[in-house]
């Protein structure tokens, strides 16, 4: 099982887009993404200063730009034929994985990334806010310490990690008065991303994706709201347009991750933050950051080495294997009958129970159970995996 993860902002450092210059092609291309971006992407990858690359409405269109190139060197030019079993990004880079699900085109994402990279540069700029990483600690007291000051808990990467975001007086108190047991990192970065901060942004990059046709991803697509499979385009849009303005759970992803049986994370570039967090939270997980051009043999060899669904490559077929996800957030109850009951054409693969509504969760078409990712009387979210199923026309 492979996944391939896209990073967010924070991840770039000054000339980091060199080496992948040297492919053939990519100046060109970069040219082409640089109208869309409205943003010079060739200076900021590779002369910019660190206050430059520092500054949102060019850090994102770059992140995107730099995952998108290093897919399409892994799949000979085009990045949405990436073969993988899912996807995720964090942040930002949403967009980037959302090409490689066969969401959105590349000139699409180039086109929203540079409005919401300047959308959010122009939020920043209505109030002095700003962003603490909080390391350790009890989290349930490092939560209600942030509740307090009235910051909000705008990226939650993992067990102990959690990114403090609010206005620069709201984060003097927090550092003044911190949980215990827990370190304060103040983060380099222009204002409260994921918080209500962001909320003019919100509406300028739904505008932008109201001119785009998304397609539905061919391949599974976790979302950062809640770690969800996500199966319609028009939904995955919607997620990402609410995202800029709400916390980014990288956590729920990863827990996702683990109960889909992830045996391989590649991390496009610039790499490493992703691949730092699934040390500690997925181990015995084969990882890869793929940093410069000089890593794409290893990552292709991990490819070939796991991935799971060998037609993940092309966009022209459905995978062999779906999920079946939870229709709405309750208590899923197994199917009375078993897997050979749920076997049958239209049979029960469950129920939800949600504020006293049944809801029943179905196959559209003969499936056979390859495995159950929820148990009897758990607690489930609207678009968790319940299911790994077989439909027998691919078999």
């Amino acid at each position: 099982m492979l996944i391939i993860t896209a990073p967010g902002q924070g991840a770039q450092s000054p000339g980091f887009l060199n080496p992948w210059l040297e492919l053939p092609g990519v100046t060109e291309l970069l040219g082409t993404w640089s109208e869309l971006a409205g943003c010079d992407l060739i200076k900021a990858g590779t002369t910019a200063d660190a206050d430059e690359v520092r500054d949102t409405a060019v850090a994102q269109p770059l992140l995107v730009a730099a995952g998108l190139i290093a897919a399409a060197a892994l799949d000979d030019g085009d990045p949405s034929r990436l073969p993988a079993d899912a996807v995720a990004g964090h942040s930002v880079g949403e967009l980037t994985v959302g090409v490689v699900a066969g969401v959105l085109t590349a000139d699409d994402a180039m086109r929203l990334v540079g409005v919401r990279g300047a959308a959010m540069a122009a939020a920043t700029r209505n109030e002095p806010t700003g962003m603490t990483a909080v390391l350790g600690g009890d989290p349930d007291v490092v939560l209600e310490t942030m509740e307090r000051h009235g910051l909000t808990p705008a990226n939650v990467n993992a067990a102990g990690q959690v990114v403090a975001a609010g206005t620069l007086a709201q984060l003097t108190g927090f550092a003044a008065d911190p949980p215990p047991r827990a370190r304060l990192r103040p983060l380099k970065v222009a204002g409260a991303f994921h918080t209500q901060h962001m909320a003019p942004a919100v509406a300028a990059l739904r505008d932008a994706a109201a001119a785009i046709r998304p397609q539905d991803p061919v391949t599974t697509l976790l979302s950062n709201a809640d770690g969800a499979a996500v199966t319609t385009g028009k939904e995955w849009v919607r997620r990402i347009v609410a995202q800029v303005a709400a916390p980014v759970r990288w956590d729920e992803c990863m827990r996702t991750m683990a109960t889909l049986g992830v045996t391989a994370i590649i991390e496009l570039p610039p790499a490493g933050t992703l691949i730092s967090l699934a040390k500690r939270a997925l181990p015995g997980v084969e990882l890869l950051a793929v940093k410069t051009p000089n890593d794409i043999n290893a990552a292709r060899d991990l490819i070939a080495g796991h991935l799971a669904d060998p037609t993940a490559a092309s966009h022209g077929h459905l995978p062999e294997w779906r999920l079946v996800v939870a229709p709405v957030s309750g208590t899923f109850r197994a199917p009375a009958g078993g897997a050979s009951a749920a076997s049958e054409a239209g049979g029960d693969l469950g129920t939800i129970i949600a504020r006293g509504d049944d809801r029943p969760v179905t196959a559209p078409w003969p499936t056979d159970i390859l495995e159950w990712l929820a148990e009897d009387g758990d607690p489930v979210s609207e678009g968790q995996p319940l299911v790994r199923v077989l439909p027998r026309e691919a078999s």
